[in-house]
């Protein structure tokens, strides 16, 4: 199930931006990724009230992701008729109502997955992190057999991915069945939407720290949309043009989610010994590294600086997730801290991740080349990684032991 479901995502989240490149529609990359953002904010929550007390988890997993692959091969089939004329607003709408249902079965795979283990009675806590390493092993796979197959430039990215969707709305049907609610108590949508975790901002230190979470979640979704495009564009330069990295931009890509996997590993180890604000801290100048080696490097002598660029991305998105969870966690009362994770998320991959899509769409409009980023673009993001971290570090002083692990 986890295979399945991120290799729905990897199929175009990576090369996406390579297509909508060739269709002219550069200057469209950062709504197509905002939008993951803004159904991340309100969706996940509607869902997840309709599978606590109306339908199973597991068959709302399915039906999520029926509809999910039926709008994605809506998508790919208007841009295969339409081509370099397809229109933004109709490709845009497939897209979206896709995305929308897609998103909210990240959660989905968590319950159902936490409920197959407990019935097994399996520990949770001890079991299922194996499990979820499968879910990027399938993004990379993905990712690999849409640059191997030549679909990256093209909407055959989002057939393979609506295609997927619809043999894991298949396989939900083997999985075991998820209890509803019984409780004749009406839900609270205060609580349901995690409203009450914004009293958290009544607290200077939870205030600042949720701040800088959207301010670092700005970061994310930005080489997600403009990376592929720009290693790809050095395909123009005579020097360049069979190099690996051109030819194959997502598989090069795909280190950065290798990393990712690995980094986690490491995690332990820098919590102990330097703990979470300095963790966050290396997560913050990671991104710096992460987009200064874009600007620097290129597909033939410059290569490391891009596989060194992908190798930090490991460091820059684990470390700062999950010792933001853990300090969001150590330092919320327990009634509110579910919420409090939510709200979490909500600043990182919602509200910051589509702020920094369209901002990453301004710079590089203005900065680019016809629509794709330049060095200029990624130094531009470098230097704001760099401004947030630096301020991080002098306003952020939560007290010791919130610090400790």
């Amino acid at each position: 199930m986890n295979f399945l479901e991120f290799a729905v995502w990897g199929a175009y989240l990576t090369c996406m931006g390579i297509y909508l490149s060739n269709i002219g529609m550069s200057s469209h990359i950062g709504a197509f990724f905002a939008m993951q953002g803004i159904v991340s904010i309100f969706m996940p929550a509607l869902i997840g009230i309709i599978a606590d007390r109306w339908v199973q988890a597991q068959r709302m997993l399915g039906i999520c992701h029926l509809l999910a692959g039926l709008f994605m091969f809506a998508a790919a089939w208007y841009g295969s008729t339409s081509g370099e004329n397809a229109s933004f607003a109709v490709l845009f709408t497939f897209y979206s109502l896709s995305v929308a249902f897609y998103m909210p079965t990240l959660a989905l795979t968590n319950s159902v997955a936490y409920n197959a283990l407990t019935q097994a009675g399996m520990d949770t806590i001890k079991d299922f992190p194996p499990i979820r390493v499968f879910g990027t092993i399938g993004f990379i796979c993905s990712m690999w057999f849409v640059d191997l197959m030549g679909f990256k430039s093209d909407h055959r990215q989002f057939i393979t991915s609506g295609v997927l969707s619809i043999i894991l709305f298949l396989y939900t049907f083997t999985l075991p069945a998820c209890p509803v609610s019984k409780s004749g108590d009406k839900t609270n949508l205060v609580d349901a939407f995690g409203l009450r975790a914004f009293t958290l901002f009544k607290q200077k230190k939870m205030a600042i720290f949720f701040i800088f979470s959207m301010l670092l979640g700005v970061s994310l979704q930005i080489t997600n949309g403009f990376a592929t495009p720009f290693i790809e564009s050095f395909g123009k330069l005579p020097e360049y043009a069979g190099t690996f990295g051109v030819k194959y931009p997502v598989i090069l890509y795909s280190i950065s989610q290798i990393s990712e996997t690995l980094c986690i590993l490491m995690i332990p180890f820098f919590m102990k010994r330097f703990g979470i604000k300095n963790v966050m801290l290396i997560a913050m100048f990671a991104w710096v590294f992460r987009f200064g080696l874009l600007g620097a490097g290129n597909p033939g002598s410059g290569v490391w600086m891009f596989i060194l660029s992908m190798i930090v991305y490991g460091v820059a998105f684990d470390f700062f997730n999950i010792s933001g969870s853990l300090f969001v966690d150590k330092s919320t009362d327990p009634a509110l801290r579910s919420s409090a994770q939510g709200l979490f998320m909500l600043m990182t991959n919602g509200i910051g991740a589509t702020v920094g899509s369209f901002g990453a769409q301004g710079i590089v409009n203005l900065l680019g080349n016809n629509g794709v980023a330049t060095p200029t673009c990624w130094y531009t993001f470098a230097a704001y990684a760099l401004l947030v971290g630096v301020s991080f570090a002098l306003i952020f002083h939560p007290k010791k032991e919130e610090i400790q692990v």
